[in-house]
C-alpha cells in the first residue's frame, strides 16, 4: 500500500498556536486564552479580544460563515463513549438536522456499535454541519460536542468537520500547472490540508507549485489520496524515486513515440515510469521499445478508478 510515512507527516508545521494564545476570530490579534468547565464537566474557551474590549468565545464557525465558507456534509465524530450505539448517536445530533451515522466496514460487521470509538455524521443538508459547529465547544483549535451514554454523562467528543476550501493549495502562482509533473500521494491522513500536503513535499522535494486533495463526489469528503504539482522535472522525478508516490496517470494523452501514427490516434494506455524513459506508449511502440536491453523489465502504469495509477503486465505479442 502507497502510504506516507509517519515521520514526514510529523513534519506538518504548527500554523496556528502560540503558546496559551489563540488568533482572534474578531480583530486578528493573538489573546490569552482561559478555559473553564460548565457544570456538565465541559470545557469552554475565551479570550479577551483587547480591540473590542469585551470577551469572545472562540468560534471559527462564525467567522468561517461570514466569508461564505463551505463544509462537507460529512462530519467526523471521535472519542465516543463505548457503549453508545447507532441510535443514541442519531439522537445525540438529529437537532441539527436529517443525517445516517456511518463507520468504516458497517455492513459487514453488522455491528451496532462504533468499534474504533469513532464514526462519520452524513447530514442531508449542509446547512445541518454549520449548525452542529457553532454548538460546539473549542480548546486547543478543536471542536468538542458533550454526549451521552447509558453509562457516561455529557461525554465532550471530538467534533471533526471539512472544509471544502482545504483540498486545494497553490504554493507558487506564477507557475502554470503541469499534469506531467503531477504525482499521486496515498495513504494521505484526511484531516491533512493541502496547504499542509504542499509544506510537506515542498520540504521533501522543493519546486511544489499545488497540492490537492482527492474528494468524493458526492460528500465532497476526503478519499486518502492527493495530488502535487512539480515546477520542474528535476522535483518530479526526485518524488517519484519515493516509494510512496507514484506519477499521475494521465488518460487523455498521446503516444510520445508515434503521436497516434500507430494506434489511429488513439489515447496512449500506457505510461512508462522509468527515468529514462518518462513517456506515454501505445502497446505498439510500448512492446517495441521495451524489447531494447535493458528496458525489457520497465512496468506500464495505467489509471483505474479513483485516480490511482496500477501497474500491469505486459504481454508480448
Amino acid at each position: 500500500m502507497i502510504s506516507i510515512p509517519y515521520q514526514l507527516v510529523m513534519q506538518i508545521p504548527i500554523l496556528s498556536r502560540r503558546g496559551g494564545s489563540k488568533c482572534c476570530q474578531r480583530c486578528g490579534g493573538w489573546h490569552t486564552v482561559r478555559t473553564r468547565r460548565t457544570v456538565s464537566g465541559c470545557r469552554v474557551e475565551t479570550q479577551r479580544c483587547s480591540a473590542l474590549g469585551s470577551p469572545a468565545r472562540s468560534s471559527p464557525v462564525s467567522a468561517g460563515s461570514e466569508h461564505g465558507e463551505r463544509f462537507s456534509r460529512k462530519v467526523f465524530v471521535g472519542g465516543l463513549p463505548p457503549d453508545i450505539d447507532e441510535d443514541e448517536i442519531t439522537s445525540s445530533f438529529r437537532r441539527f438536522g436529517p443525517l445516517v451515522v456511518d463507520w468504516p466496514h458497517k455492513a459487514e460487521s453488522k455491528s451496532y456499535f462504533p468499534p474504533k470509538g469513532y464514526a462519520f455524521l452524513l447530514f442531508q443538508d449542509e446547512s445541518s454541519v454549520a449548525a452542529l459547529m457553532e454548538a460546539c465547544i473549542t480548546d486547543d483549535d478543536k471542536l468538542y460536542l458533550c454526549v451521552s451514554s447509558p453509562t457516561i454523562r455529557d461525554k465532550p467528543v471530538q467534533i471533526r468537520p471539512w472544509r471544502l476550501a482545504d483540498a486545494d493549495f497553490v504554493l507558487d502562482a506564477s507557475m502554470p500547472l503541469d499534469p506531467r509533473k503531477t504525482v499521486f500521494v496515498g495513504g494521505v491522513p484526511r484531516p491533512l490540508k493541502a496547504v499542509e500536503l504542499a509544506m510537506i513535499m515542498d520540504r521533501l522535494y522543493g519546486g511544489v507549485c499545488y497540492a490537492g486533495i482527492d474528494t468524493d463526489p458526492e460528500l465532497k469528503y476526503p478519499k486518502g489520496a492527493g495530488r502535487v504539482a512539480f515546477s520542474n522535472q528535476q522535483s518530479y522525478i526526485a518524488a517519484i524515486s519515493a516509494r510512496f508516490v507514484k506519477p499521475y496517470v494521465l488518460d487523455d494523452q498521446m503516444c510520445d513515440e508515434c503521436a497516434g501514427a500507430r494506434c489511429g490516434s488513439k489515447f496512449a494506455p500506457f505510461f512508462c515510469a522509468n527515468v529514462t524513459c518518462l513517456q506515454y506508449y501505445c502497446e505498439h511502440c510500448w512492446a517495441t521499445i521495451h524489447s531494447r536491453p535493458g528496458r525489457e523489465f520497465h512496468k506500464p502504469l495505467v489509471k483505474e478508478g479513483a485516480d490511482r495509477p496500477r501497474a500491469v503486465p505486459f504481454r508480448w505479442c
